[in-house]
């Protein structure tokens, strides 16, 4: 059993080393990712942030949480875009000839992209601090903040591979990012669900992005979190293992 793990663990730092090191040749992916949440980032606090009512007197706190999954939910596209691209010229399909583990190729490209995120998502808060983001938590608040982003990325990730393996054209692989990049704009992440009418509130309020936002939010406000990072949790890790089932019987069928 310990040399099946070590052979599987070894295995996939090979991979996830192959793909960052397609990344750190070409950095415009992560450029890429962090520009739109920046710029949207810009827009709503030096643009609409004075006509927007938070409640709180420094608005890029309260945005901060949904630009970061935002964040995210664009970045995973590239794992569908170069899951798609390695099925397509038949590079999964070498991988399997080869004498290692066959999972390792799915998790190479599943840990690329939370090490790819995790980059973007430190030059997102680099430039919400210039902005005037504030927060005197300890240690522990920002340990379980990044947690819980962590856990969403590997929980859209598998979410992307199902894309990346049964897409039909690159186009198809990653469209289906852009109604996770939009559902934030439908939760808490800009403006509180009281304003909203009665339809669009009961969804909002329902819905994973305003649990994981509002949990973000009050652990980097040293606020208490209430039931909204368990509700947080449990979308997270539902969303995760429901993809992660479905991402290794599509994965399964093409490796037959």
């Amino acid at each position: 059993m310990e040399t099946v793990k070590n052979h599987f663990f070894s295995d996939m730092g090979v991979m996830l080393g192959r793909s960052m090191r397609h990344i750190f040749r070409s950095m415009d992916t992560i450029f890429t990712v962090c520009i739109t949440p920046i710029a949207m980032m810009l827009l709503f606090v030096y643009v609409f942030g004075g006509a927007i009512q938070t409640g709180t007197d420094n608005y890029v706190n309260y945005l901060l949480p949904g630009i970061l999954l935002i964040a995210i939910a664009s970045g995973i596209s590239y794992t569908a875009y170069r899951l798609f691209l390695d099925k397509q010229r038949g590079i999964i399909e070498r991988f399997h000839s080869m004498p290692i583990a066959r999972s390792a190729v799915l998790w190479g490209h599943v840990m690329t992209s939370v090490v790819s995120n995790v980059l973007s998502l430190i030059v997102i808060v680099a430039v919400a601090l210039m902005m005037g983001f504030r927060s005197s938590v300890g240690i522990l608040p920002w340990l379980a903040v990044a947690g819980i982003l962590v856990l969403f990325t590997l929980a859209l990730t598998w979410v992307a591979v199902i894309p990346g393996l049964t897409a039909k054209s690159v186009e198809g692989a990653s469209a289906f990012s852009y109604p996770l990049i939009f559902l934030p704009f439908i939760s808490s992440a800009f403006v509180p669900t009281d304003s909203m009418p009665r339809v669009v509130r009961a969804f909002a309020e329902n819905q994973p992005v305003t649990a994981i936002v509002d949990a973000i939010r009050a652990l980097l406000a040293g606020q208490p979190v209430g039931n909204d990072i368990w509700v947080a949790l449990a979308w997270c890790l539902g969303i995760l293992i429901v993809a992660y089932l479905f991402a290794v019987r599509a994965y399964n069928r093409k490796a037959a």
